[in-house]
């Protein structure tokens, strides 16, 4: 298990923190060369920094993942330092603007939906000809529990994830033949510092939303990513993972 991914590159957009860093880590830690790609540089390069420190491989990318040409760039920087490109994590996410869809920010929601949708194409749009070129791959895409369902007052969102989860559908169809598997993963809410400083009745009342009783944690939202892009999900693609304590269910 240790070195479930040896020889494999892999490139994780948000690496810097919460889920992408703890994927990024423990791919590392199975043997796999890591691009921890962030729009913050420092972050992502501590994070490579400490997993070399660890004795693993890893190499930090700045960029602006609704850039098409920073995310080529990216894609280049994984091949160019490692020797080819097999696996990836398209995880980069914001909330984005909430509220009545009436009153939402436009500029709001246009930034959202290049971060969480656009910037899943454009990665996947560069990351298929380097898997093609290395005889195949596999690609999980974060999505969301609210890429299945919908809420009230996060409309941009919701459309974002859907997004991605339909793309991730037709893009699997359409690459299964060529040996390319291309999953999503459906988070609840997941405690990272995407949810912010949130008050004690705010959090408590997401607590409530999940039937197991607490929040996600990273880890456990890495474990299927890493199951997802491994040879053990070999017969899965196209598919759609939750891990949300119990939300989709109700």
């Amino acid at each position: 298990m240790a070195e479930e991914f040896a020889g494999k590159v892999a490139l994780v957009t948000g690496g810097a923190s919460g889920i992408g860093e703890v994927v990024a880590r423990m791919l590392a830690q199975q043997g796999a060369s890591v691009l921890v790609v962030d729009l913050n540089e420092e972050g992502a390069n501590r994070v490579a920094g400490e997993i070399g420190n660890a004795g693993g491989k890893a190499a930090g990318f700045a960029a602006d993942v609704t850039d098409a040409d920073r995310m080529k760039a990216a894609v280049d920087a994984a091949v160019e330092q490692f020797g080819g490109l097999h696996l990836a994590f398209n995880n980069a996410g914001i909330v984005g603007p909430l509220g009545p869809l009436h009153e939402t920010d436009l500029e709001g929601y246009r930034k959202l939906m290049a971060i969480n949708l656009d910037s899943v194409y454009y990665g996947m749009y560069y990351e298929i000809p380097a898997m093609l070129k290395a005889g195949g791959g596999s690609i999980v895409n974060t999505s969301s529990i609210l890429g299945l369902v919908g809420v009230t007052g996060a409309v941009p969102y919701v459309a974002a994830k859907h997004g991605v989860t339909g793309m991730t559908k037709a893009a699997a169809l359409g690459y299964a033949p060529q040996g390319i598997r291309i999953n999503s993963v459906h988070p609840g809410y997941i405690d990272t510092p995407l949810l912010g400083n949130l008050s004690e009745e705010w959090y408590n009342g997401l607590v409530a939303k999940h039937p197991i009783g607490r929040l996600g944690k990273a880890e456990e939202v890495a474990e299927l990513v890493l199951f997802l892009l491994s040879d053990r999900s070999s017969f899965i693609t196209g598919t759609q993972h939750t891990v949300d304590g119990g939300y989709t269910a109700q």
